[in-house]
């Protein structure tokens, strides 16, 4: 009895490694995949990141060794398999200037079943004014006197402030594009912490932008700054957030900071400007 056990278990490993595709033919895993957002300018190429994931193990079992495509105008204009951690990066060329939804899914599996996932692709001028706008400006106040930290965790419940899609539309709609910064937290990664943000967004009417998700570091925003004037982003120059951190990476770079609601006493850094609601920004900027 033991032995028939032993071999059947023997049997079972041999399939696994020999001939995984008959073993699990019949039955495919089901996946989610959460997909950032991408910034590129006309003619330069994009790094799509995406990451494939268990839709049975609370989101968490990453995948690996999976095709996945991405797929811009209809058509498939990158490849690439997902490593250990579930990620793939897929590097494509835009052919048209502009803000696009891009979409990755699923390749030919005998694993996983069909999935998909959306991200927006800007593709900007370099000299095309940009703001960072700190997600928790656009937030509700809970009290009067609380002050979230620097991205905050995403709370996908919160209520936008009065007025601040409209003002934001309006700040967006001929002049300036925008990026969104959020700070992912311990118990949710960089993809969906982006991915509920620009549910968020678009839920709320707000204009549409990228969504850039940052480490709970409070140096992450000043050296992603740093990053986009190396690479020849030196319009990124305004941030109008909440938090006192998130202006002092612009102010420490002789950029230009807005704090929207204003906050309490002694949470204003020098140079900072204010604004009471999101009416006031524009005649700040």
């Amino acid at each position: 009895m033991m032995r028939s056990i032993r071999m059947a278990c023997l049997a079972f490993i041999l399939l696994s490694i020999g001939a995984p595709n008959l073993l699990f033919a019949a039955e495919k895993s089901s996946a989610v995949i959460f997909v950032k957002d991408a910034l590129t300018a006309p003619g330069q190429t994009a790094t799509i990141e995406a990451k494939l994931v268990s839709k049975h193990l609370m989101l968490i079992a990453a995948l690996g060794g999976e095709p996945l495509e991405l797929v811009a105008d209809e058509k498939v204009v990158a490849k690439a398999l997902t490593g250990g951690d579930g990620r793939a990066f897929l590097i494509y060329t835009p052919k048209t200037q502009g803000l696009a939804s891009v979409q990755v899914r699923v390749g030919n599996s005998p694993r996983v079943d069909q999935a998909e996932g959306h991200a927006n692709l800007a593709v900007w001028e370099k000299r095309q004014p940009i703001l960072m706008i700190e997600l928790s400006s656009l937030f509700e106040e809970r009290t009067p006197s609380r002050v979230p930290p620097i991205g905050v965790a995403f709370e996908s419940e919160r209520k936008p402030m009065p007025g601040a899609a409209d003002e934001l539309g309006k700040l967006t709609q001929f002049y300036y594009k925008v990026i969104y910064v959020v700070t992912s937290n311990t118990k949710m990664d960089g993809f969906q912490v982006g991915a509920e943000a620009r549910d968020w967004l678009k839920r709320h009417k707000f204009p549409t932008g990228t969504v850039l998700t940052l480490p709970a570091d409070a140096n992450a925003l000043g050296v992603k700054i740093d990053e986009f004037h190396e690479a020849g982003w030196r319009t990124v120059k305004i941030g109008i957030g909440r938090s006192k951190a998130f202006a002092e990476a612009f102010i420490q770079r002789r950029l230009e900071a807005i704090l929207v609601p204003e906050p309490v006493k002694g949470d204003v850094p020098r140079k900072a400007k204010v604004a009471k609601d999101w009416k006031e920004v524009r005649k700040k900027l």
